[in-house]
C-alpha cells in the first residue's frame, strides 16, 4: 500500500472510531427496566421524547430510536442540509435541515419546535437530548428584539473574525434565547444529554454552545471579545444594545448553577478519534504518535510547526524514528480581512504545509471530521513532497493563494483536494502526517 493510501487509511479509522451511532449504543441502553446512561440509571415512570440537533443528529437519533423503540413518545431532529439521509423514519419523529455555517429560517423553526417540545416535558418525563459539532449554527432561536437576519450577520462577523470557537460561542450564548443552559432551564422534567464534542478539550459549555449546560462566561465576557477582534462597532445595532442591556444587569444571564435534574454526559470526542488512528497506524507496522488533541492557532501557522516536525523525522529520526506517523487534532482558524477566494482551514493548513515538505517523502492529510470544511464541498487536503511543484508548474504562487485564501482552487490544480462526503459525525478537524522509513516507500 503507497504512502497515501496508508494516511487515508488512518483517517478513516479515526472516523470509525467517532461514528456517532455507535457512541450513542455504547453508552444507552436498558437495565432490569431502567435507562441506563454512561454507567448510570434513571428511572422512567412518564413518557420519553427525544431532542437532536448537530451534523451528527441523524446518525445520534437512529441509534437513540434503535434502544427506546416504543417507549419514544415523540421527537425532533434538526441537522445540515444533506445530512438527513441516515434520519430514522418514523411518524411521531420530524426531521429539518438547516443552514450551516450560516444558520437560516429553518434553523430558527428547528429551535422553536425543539423549544415547544422541551416545555411538553412532564414532572415524570425524560428530555433525551443528542448534542453535535454545528448545534449553534443549526438550533438557533435570538433573545427578544434580535431578528434572524441580526443573528446571521453577527455570526458571520465572528467567522471571519479570527476568534477562536469557544470565543465565538460566548457572544452566542448571550444571544440566545437556548444557549448557554436556557434550554434546559425550560424543562420540568429530567434532562439527559448525549453530547459528541467537537470543541478542543471537550468543553461542555462550548460544544452547540451549551445549551444543557451551565455557563462560565458572562456579558463581560462576551463584549470583551467582541472589542478585542474588532467586532463591536460593526455589529447589528438590537445585537449591540442587547449585549448593553446585559452589562447592565437588565437582561437574563446564561445558566450559572447545576440544575438536579439535568445530567450531560460526552460519549465521543476527538480524542477517540486520535487514538484510534494511533492505533490504525501502528498495525501498518509505523511508529505513531499523538502530539495533541488540543492544537489551535491560525491554520498556515501551525501547518508550518507541524511540516518542522516532519522535516526533523525525515532527515533525523526524531522525535519519532522512520517509518513514523504523527498525529493531531483540535481545531485551527483563518482569519480573513477583505474578499477572500474559496477554501477552509483545513484546505489552508494543507497548501501551507506543501511549503514546508517540499521534496521530502512524505504525506499530509488535514480534514474537517464532518466531511466539510469551510463553504466547500471539500473535507480538507492531502499533499505530499511533490505538490508544491505541481503548483508551481500550474503556474500557481502559493504565497499569493495563501493571502487571498483561495486555497480550493489551488489543491484543486494539484489534484492535491480531499472529499469525504459527509460523514455523519463531528469531532473537531485532524492531521494525519506519514513520513515512510525510505524512498522506495513514497
Amino acid at each position: 500500500m503507497d504512502t497515501k493510501r496508508i494516511a487515508l487509511a488512518i483517517m478513516d479509522a479515526a472516523l470509525n472510531a467517532a461514528d456517532p451511532y455507535m457512541a450513542v449504543r455504547r453508552n444507552l441502553g436498558f437495565v432490569n427496566g431502567k435507562l441506563a446512561v454512561s454507567g448510570e440509571e434513571f428511572e422512567v415512570s412518564g413518557r420519553i421524547y427525544l431532542l437532536a440537533f448537530g451534523k451528527a443528529a441523524c446518525a445520534m437519533a437512529g441509534a437513540a430510536v434503535d434502544v427506546l423503540g416504543e417507549k419514544l413518545e415523540e421527537g425532533i431532529i434538526v441537522t445540515k442540509y444533506g445530512y438527513a439521509g441516515n434520519c430514522p423514519q418514523k411518524p411521531n419523529l420530524r426531521v429539518i435541515e438547516a443552514g450551516h455555517p450560516t444558520p437560516d429560517e429553518n434553523s430558527l423553526l428547528g429551535a422553536k419546535l425543539g423549544v415547544e417540545l422541551a416545555e411538553k416535558v412532564g414532572p415524570d418525563d425524560i428530555l433525551l437530548v443528542l448534542i453535535s459539532g454545528g448545534g449553534s449554527a443549526l438550533f438557533l432561536l435570538p433573545e427578544e428584539g434580535i431578528s434572524l437576519e441580526d443573528k446571521i450577520k453577527t455570526n458571520e462577523l465572528l467567522l471571519k473574525s479570527g476568534a477562536k470557537i469557544y470565543e465565538i460561542n460566548t457572544v452566542r450564548k448571550h444571544i440566545s434565547a437556548v444557549k448557554g443552559g436556557k434550554l434546559a432551564k425550560r424543562v420540568r422534567g429530567t434532562v439527559i444529554s448525549l453530547i459528541l464534542s467537537d470543541v478542543v478539550g471537550d468543553h461542555l459549555e462550548t460544544i452547540a454552545s451549551g445549551p444543557t449546560v451551565k455557563d462560565p462566561t458572562t456579558f463581560q465576557d462576551a463584549y470583551r471579545i467582541l472589542k478585542l477582534y474588532n467586532v463591536w462597532e460593526k455589529l447589528p445595532e438590537s445585537v449591540r444594545r442587547h449585549i448593553d442591556r446585559g452589562l447592565n444587569g437588565e437582561a437574563e444571564e446564561t445558566l450559572k448553577e447545576d440544575l438536579p435534574n439535568v445530567h450531560n454526559f460526552v460519549v465521543g470526542s476527538g480524542t477517540m478519534a486520535c487514538d484510534a488512528a494511533k492505533k490504525k497506524a501502528e498495525e501498518f507496522g509505523f511508529n505513531a504518535a499523538v502530539l495533541t488533541t488540543t492544537l489551535e492557532g491560525e491554520a498556515r501557522e501551525i501547518a508550518l510547526a507541524i511540516g518542522s516536525i516532519v522535516q526533523e523525522i525525515a532527515r533525523y529520526d526524531r522525535p519519532v524514528p522512520k517509518p513514523a506517523v504523527l498525529i493531531a487534532g483540535g481545531e485551527w482558524t483563518v482569519t480573513i480581512e477583505g474578499k477572500a477566494g474559496l477554501g477552509g482551514p483545513n484546505q489552508e493548513f494543507a497548501l501551507s504545509i506543501a511549503r514546508k515538505i517540499a521534496g521530502l517523502n512524505a504525506v499530509v492529510l488535514a480534514v474537517d471530521t464532518d466531511g466539510t470544511d469551510g463553504p466547500t464541498d471539500a473535507a480538507g487536503g492531502i499533499v505530499d513532497g511533490r505538490t508544491l511543484e505541481k503548483l508551481e508548474k500550474a503556474g500557481i504562487d502559493v504565497e499569493e493563494a495563501l493571502k487571498r485564501h483561495d486555497a480550493y482552487h489551488a489543491l484543486e490544480r494539484a489534484g492535491a483536494l480531499l472529499k469525504t462526503g459527509p460523514t455523519g459525525t463531528n469531532v473537531n478537524s485532524l492531521v494525519v502526517a506519514v513520513v515512510p522509513r525510505n524512498s522506495g516507500e513514497g
